[in-house]
């Protein structure tokens, strides 16, 4: 088992804290874990990838090729269809937000971003900061996008739970309770 997922953002949105989640989760399902992050100018608003590889087998390199993505997590549209040539054409699912964060003045069309996206065989799009923010904080909205994405992943949405549990342990109680919820509504909107 091989399983390549790019998460796409940009920086403050907590796209890397959802790789660690899940990479934490995967190594204790017991697989192996390759990471890879770029975040140069990602303080506020620049680019942030991931490249997480989850397997039953000693993976060689942490870079996902092009064409081998099973799944991109993408917390701004714009940043999904950036690593689309990654997507696998024949398995991969895209899952996005659908809210922009409009970092440069001259943004692409939201609705053009959103109809090139729907276009995808395989693709999930929701507001995950209007959900997050009825579930109890719209800063969980990188935790909704992964309880969207949850059914798709080699791993138990239990050991998700636990993850996010220790994950933002020092947080508070009424913060993890807001990224579970997050989660959970995240999962319903997908029927998982």
């Amino acid at each position: 088992m091989n399983y390549n997922i790019i998460l796409a953002g940009v920086g403050g949105q907590g796209g890397l804290s959802v790789s660690v989640l899940i990479a934490r989760a995967a190594l204790v399902s017991g697989f192996l874990v390759k990471q890879s992050e770029v975040h140069g100018m990602s303080q506020r608003g620049g680019e942030v990838v991931a490249h997480l590889r989850i397997a039953d087998y000693e993976i060689q390199s942490p870079t996902i090729p092009k064409g081998a993505a099973d799944l991109i997590l993408a917390f701004e549209p714009l940043e999904a269809l950036r690593y689309l040539p990654w997507l696998s054409a024949s398995r991969g699912v895209v899952v996005s937000s659908s809210t922009p964060i409009r970092n440069f003045s001259s943004y692409p069309d939201t609705a053009e971003i959103l109809a090139e996206l729907k276009n995808l065989p395989n693709c999930r799009i929701l507001d995950a900061e209007t959900i997050a923010k009825q579930a109890g904080n719209s800063r969980a909205a990188n935790v909704c996008l992964l309880g969207a994405a949850s059914d798709l992943l080699p791993l138990k949405p239990d050991s998700l739970k636990k993850e996010i549990e220790a994950y933002f342990s020092t947080k508070g109680e009424a913060v993890i309770q807001a990224n579970l919820n997050a989660f959970d509504e995240g999962r319903k909107k997908y029927g998982a």
